[in-house]
């Protein structure tokens, strides 16, 4: 009822007195004779009936008043409360624009407090280099300006430069395939050519060139026109797998109540607690046949930021189960890749694909999205897991990196990058042979076709000799492509071949590049007081007195010499007794070719992690070591009595 009415009602009652259903007279109003009849009988009558009827009806009336009452209050008092949480909002909608607004000053004041700090630093480092250039030019020679010339056009900008391109570099790149990849499409814009291992070298008029085998391994040369056995070669050799997981042979497991789950195998040391609870995506190769033509080729493919699986570990809440680590890799360590869902039925043709029923349908579809294919094309797979957490910078100045297989990308990455630097060398001039070696499978021993003992640096060797004689002795081409024929020109300059193979390595210096542990400030005492190396400061000498690594005190006054002529800081790495060490391919390169091998390596934390850290000035650190190395190598060691 409206309240309104019931006001009206009430304030009508109290003027009113109702005498019958039928007659109403208003208290206000004079009445006629027969009206006061009417009254008068009534009242001898029935007016106690009457009066009492009155007195119901005025009753029910003031009742109803009441109410009326009542719901005025209670609709006042919901107004009252309406207001006060309209008000209620609105200040805390103010509070959370004036909160929002001071957040958003202190986020404009924090990030023009870091530019100023990185305009200081630039200008800083920008004085420091200059410094640095200043000194190096002092104590270098006029015909060694190339590693100087890199250094002094360096400030802070270099060094963020390239921690930015090795960064992406690692994002995109997450397997050793897609390294190699990645850079022979940088040699072939920097005019390298692409030479196959099987067809005939021509290094006539000097060249640069690179061969890879496998998609996994890799030699990059910059050879000039004057160069001959005895120059001898300079060469940076680093590795470019890393810990992993690959996928088994027949991926397909059993599914656990829904849960869908992917058979991998560990590669060297991972599967591991570390990583437990990592957001895995999947990448690799694919073998893929034409559907015309029938030829097969391989495809690259990688999920980029997609996590397609996880491997969960059991929450600490369940006690004892969740306590005995590391898991077992085999049952425990197994990726979960889905719930649910079940596959739409194979199709007939997706039947023949030599991989139905090894790997899911899904897995397989989803594979031949990647690599645009249909499923019955797929032929073969080489795949492996990788953490899709994208490298970041970090620290409060940001002078840290955090990446994944930094292990050992990042010498991998600096070794290229400063062999594509020497493109100001006149080849029709140079006497000098620039080598890169890249090889698969170091952290399993290297004893693979693609590994350090494959030998694919000897074998490249061997015909940039064959090529030179060749070209020495007037032929029109180096090593034919078939060496069956006894009356060849690659038979008959064997032995001199041969021995000019010997000669090479016997005047040559490869530095064996591979990371190394920087200061862990949580386990100083792990470390050999003096002998440890620190981030964003330089290159890492490594020695060792029982031979895992090939540094000896000639390779040292080398590196140390190089190091003073450039500016460049030298550190020096040592394990304590106590300590067991790793290795590199260093020992392998020094037995294989007979060469004089010095270890190096850039600092890096967390080796062997899934996610590790290095210091943000570490790729460019090792592109002004490399350059320099390559820079004067030669003339360093012809003024050292040697043998």
């Amino acid at each position: 009822m409206d309240l309104k009415n019931n006001r009206e009602l009430h304030e009508m009652m109290r003027t009113f007195v109702i005498l019958d259903k039928d007659n109403v007279l208003s208290s206000d109003s004079e009445p006629t004779d027969s009206e006061s009849d009417t009254q008068e009988y009534f009242s001898s009558k029935s007016g106690k009936h009457a009066f009492k009827q009155k007195d119901r009806e005025t009753g029910s009336s003031e009742t109803e008043g009441r109410t009326a009452e009542r719901q005025l209050a209670e609709t006042e008092t919901a107004e009252r409360h309406d207001r006060h949480e309209r008000q209620e909002r609105q200040e805390g909608q103010e509070r959370q624009e004036r909160q929002e607004g001071q957040e958003g000053q202190e986020r404009q004041e924090r990030q023009e407090r870091h530019e100023r700090h990185e305009r200081h630093e630039r200008q800083s480092t920008t004085a420091e280099s200059t410094a640095k250039s200043a000194s190096a030019a002092t104590k270098t020679e006029a015909s060694t300006e190339h590693s100087a010339k890199l250094h002094s056009t360096n400030p802070s900008s270099f060094y963020e430069d390239y921690c930015t391109r090795y960064m992406h570099f690692t994002d995109t790149n997450p397997t050793t395939y897609h390294a190699i990849d990645f850079f022979a499409r940088l040699l072939e814009e920097k005019q390298f050519c692409a030479v196959a291992e099987r067809d005939t070298f021509d290094i006539s008029g000097g060249s640069r060139f690179f061969v890879t085998r496998g998609g996994q391994a890799m030699v990059a040369v910059v050879v000039g026109q004057n160069w001959s056995p005895e120059k001898g070669i300079g060469a940076v050799a680093a590795h470019v797998d890393a810990l992993t997981a690959k996928l088994k042979p027949s991926s397909l497991k059993e599914s656990v109540d829904g849960f869908h789950l992917l058979g991998v195998a560990a590669y060297s040391g991972a599967l591991n607690h570390l990583w437990l609870d990592r957001d895995l995506g999947i990448a690799g190769s694919v073998l893929v046949r034409d559907a015309e033509s029938g030829k097969v080729s391989s495809r690259l493919v990688t999920s980029g930021r997609h996590a397609i699986c996880r491997i969960p570990s059991l929450a600490p809440h369940f006690g004892s189960a969740a306590a005995p680590l590391p898991y077992n890799q085999e049952t425990k360590m197994v990726p979960v890749m889905g719930f649910g869902g079940d596959d739409a039925p194979p199709s007939a043709s997706e039947k023949r694909s030599p991989l139905y029923g090894r790997h899911s349908l899904s897995l397989l579809r989803y594979l031949a999205q990647l690599a645009n294919c249909k499923v019955e094309h797929l032929c073969a797979a080489d795949l492996e897991l990788f953490d899709v957490q994208p490298a970041a910078r970090g620290g409060l100045q940001r002078e840290f990196m955090f990446a994944p297989r930094i292990d050992d990308r990042l010498c991998a990455f600096s070794a290229v990058h400063a062999l594509v630097s020497l493109s100001d060398i006149d080849l029709a001039q140079s006497d000098s042979c620039h080598v890169v070696f890249l090889a698969n499978n170091e952290e399993i021993g290297s004893a693979t076709r693609t590994g350090a003992k494959g030998k694919l640096l000897n074998s490249v060797v061997e015909r940039l000799v064959s090529a030179r004689n060749a070209a020495a002795s007037g032929s029109a081409s180096g090593i034919p492509e078939t060496c069956g024929n006894s009356n060849s020109a690659y038979a008959r300059s064997s032995p001199h071949t041969e021995n000019s193979v010997a000669r090479v390595f016997a005047n040559s210096v490869l530095l064996s590049a591979d990371v190394t542990h920087s200061l862990n400030p949580n386990f100083k005492e792990a470390y050999l007081a003096g002998h440890y190396p620190l981030p964003n400061t330089g290159l890492t000498l490594k020695k060792d007195a029982n031979g895992h690594v090939m540094t000896d005190s000639l390779g040292v006054l080398l590196m140390e010499s190089i190091a003073s002529k450039c500016g460049l800081r030298i550190q020096q790495f040592h394990i304590r007794n106590d300590m067991p060490s790793g290795g590199t391919i260093g020992p392998m390169l020094a037995t294989d070719t007979g060469a004089r091998v010095i270890d190096v390596g850039l600092p890096q934390l967390s080796m062997h992690s899934i996610r590790a850290a290095a210091g943000y000035k570490e790729p460019g650190l090792g592109i002004e070591a490399f350059g320099a190395f390559f820079a004067h190598w030669r003339s360093t060691m012809d003024s050292i009595d040697y043998s």
